[in-house]
């Protein structure tokens, strides 16, 4: 699966090139093939996608038509993804991108907010524009990332965290695991799983994944990370696997690494 959809991205290299090299030992934490780190790209990019913006008719048919294959992701979580996709492309195939509109703004936008808020300022803080966006900020800028300037929401948005998490594992993969830990492991699974708990079937499904596959990065890229909140009811127990490859055609998703 390449790049999920048309969305422009938050963020472009630029800017004086003061990042570190890529670390060695947090290159080592993760045990991925590459074709798995691949799969690992393009579902962020997915959860990118739909947190950003109501999917178009494109990618609702995309989603109603998700092929599964036999590619497997590490971790013990692992076998929610399967469920967690099947979930989300029974729910796309009775939505329409109107109907979609509507659900996503009252799931992530509303009139003062959402629903949920996906905001780790929010999550961590109770507030917006918090301490965790200026952390997010600056480990941005010594990464080289500049937001784009049409982009006027803050940066700490899970979306926005996702579509990072996907150029990291591309073009700075030593750079991953301490960004996951940072921005992403404290407070992500339960923005999802409070987004797994909307009444829209289509935006329930979107939470559903982003929990399983973000439990999933827990594990994977370090399992003592801590938890700053209750993240669901996905469980830690060892299970024997199903396997998932989502096979993205290029016409549907063109390539947003920079």
């Amino acid at each position: 699966m390449t790049s999920p959809t048309s969305t422009p991205d938050d963020f472009a290299a630029g800017g004086t090139d003061d990042r570190a090299p890529d670390t060695p030992a947090a290159d080592s934490l993760i045990s991925h093939s590459e074709e798995q780190q691949a799969l690992r790209a393009d579902l962020y990019r997915l959860l990118a996608r739909l947190l950003r913006a109501a999917p178009d008719a494109e990618l609702i048919d995309f989603l109603a038509e998700l092929d599964h294959d036999a590619t497997s992701l590490p971790g013990a979580a692992e076998q929610q993804l399967p469920r967690a996709l099947a979930s989300l492309s029974l729910a796309a195939r009775v939505s329409d991108s109107r109907r979609l509109e509507d659900d996503f703004f009252q799931s992530l936008v509303g009139v003062v907010q959402g629903e949920v808020v996906p905001y780790a300022s929010w999550y961590l803080t109770g507030s917006l524009m918090e301490m965790p966006l200026v952390a997010l900020r600056q480990d941005l800028k010594r990464l080289g990332f500049e937001r784009q300037s049409d982009v006027h929401e803050p940066e700490d948005h899970l979306g926005a965290l996702c579509e990072v998490m996907a150029m990291l594992i591309d073009e700075m993969p030593g750079e991953q695991v301490n960004f996951f830990r940072r921005h992403v492991a404290s407070w992500g699974e339960r923005c999802c799983a409070d987004l797994a708990g909307r009444e829209s079937p289509f935006y329930a499904a979107v939470g559903y994944l982003g929990q399983a596959f973000l439990r999933a990065e827990r594990l994977n890229l370090g399992d003592s990370i801590p938890l700053h909140a209750a993240t669901g009811n996905i469980s830690d127990e060892q299970v024997t696997a199903e396997a998932v490859q989502l096979v993205m055609p290029a016409s549907v998703a063109p390539d947003a690494r920079h």
